[in-house]
């Protein structure tokens, strides 16, 4: 039973590794040289990345320490902007300077 037990776990850990890829060594435009690394394969998940709160690194130990985000979008993703939404708020609740119709002055 031990042996069966033993197995699966190896066979789970496994499967799980299969899919990190390994980064070589490398030296950036700057000059700085960055050192060889293993990463999660990518699959357009932010969330789930070694260095994201949350999760662990099995090569290094280490807890993530990135904030996760809302919608599992990158966080440079989540800061775009796509220009005035089409109206403009001067102030006032209703976006026309604070006059929202009502006014006692006639």
């Amino acid at each position: 039973m031990k042996t069966l037990l033993t197995f699966a776990l190896v066979l789970i850990s496994t499967i799980a590794f299969a899919r990190d890829q390994y980064v070589h060594g490398y030296s950036r435009k700057d000059g700085i040289y960055v050192a060889p690394y293993t990463r999660s394969a990518p699959d357009n998940s932010y969330n789930n990345n070694y260095s994201t709160k949350g999760n662990y690194n099995p090569y290094t130990g280490q807890s993530g320490t990135n904030s996760r985000t809302w919608n599992d979008r990158t966080p440079e993703y989540n800061q775009k902007t796509y220009g005035n939404p089409g109206y403009e708020n001067n102030g006032g609740s209703y976006g026309n300077g604070g006059n929202d119709g009502n006014s006692d002055d006639e």
